[in-house]
C-alpha cells in the first residue's frame, strides 16, 4: 500500500539509494549513474535536509510502499527576498511505480504545501522528449514558458529543455 511521508534524518541513507536509483534507471535526473560519491555527498545531503527543509522552508515528500522509499518531490524555496514567494521543483519515481498516481499526489501536497506557505510560483524543467513527465506538469496546471536549448548533454547528445511554471 502507497503512503506519503516528510523525509526524517534518519531515512537520509534510503533517500541516498532512491537518487542513485533514479540516477541509474532514467536518463531525465540530473545525475548521471554513479556521478554521485557516496563518501563526500551523503553527508551533504543529510546537512541539506536538516537545514532547508527540516529546519528551513523547503518541502520535500516521499512515497513509501511497505517501508521501502519509490518516489520522492522537492520543492527550494527562493532564498532571496525578491524570489521568496518561488519555488523551484525536482520529482523522480521510481520505473515500477510510474503511472500509478504518485506524480498527481505529489502535486496536490505540493500545492497545499504553497498555498500554506506564501508561495506563488512555482518552476521546473523537463527535457523536451520526457512526454510523460511534461503531461503530469501540464495536468498540474503548469505551463512552458520556453525552451532552454542544449542545457543538457545526456549519453553523448545535447537535449533541450522547456522550462515550465504555474502561478498560483
Amino acid at each position: 500500500m502507497l503512503y506519503y511521508r516528510t523525509l526524517e534524518l534518519n531515512q537520509i541513507e534510503d533517500f541516498w539509494k532512491l537518487l542513485n536509483t533514479l540516477d541509474a534507471e532514467t536518463d531525465y535526473m540530473m545525475y548521471e549513474p554513479n556521478e554521485r560519491t557516496q563518501t563526500t555527498n551523503v553527508q551533504k545531503l543529510k546537512n541539506d535536509i536538516e537545514n532547508n527543509v527540516i529546519c528551513g522552508s523547503d518541502f520535500l515528500q516521499v512515497a513509501m510502499e511497505n517501508q521501502k522509499m519509490v518516489g520522492y518531490i522537492r520543492a527550494e524555496r527562493g532564498k532571496f527576498n525578491r524570489i521568496l514567494h518561488t519555488a523551484y521543483i525536482v520529482v523522480g519515481i521510481l520505473k515500477d511505480y510510474r503511472g500509478k498516481g504518485i506524480g498527481t499526489s505529489f502535486f496536490e501536497m505540493l500545492n497545499c504545501w504553497a498555498k500554506e506557505n506564501g508561495i506563488k510560483r512555482l518552476e521546473l524543467t523537463v527535457e523536451c522528449c520526457n512526454e510523460t513527465a511534461r503531461h503530469l506538469y501540464e495536468k498540474s496546471g503548469f505551463k512552458i514558458e520556453g525552451t532552454r536549448e542544449k542545457s543538457m548533454f545526456v549519453n553523448g547528445s545535447f537535449v533541450d529543455e522547456f522550462y515550465m511554471a504555474k502561478i498560483l
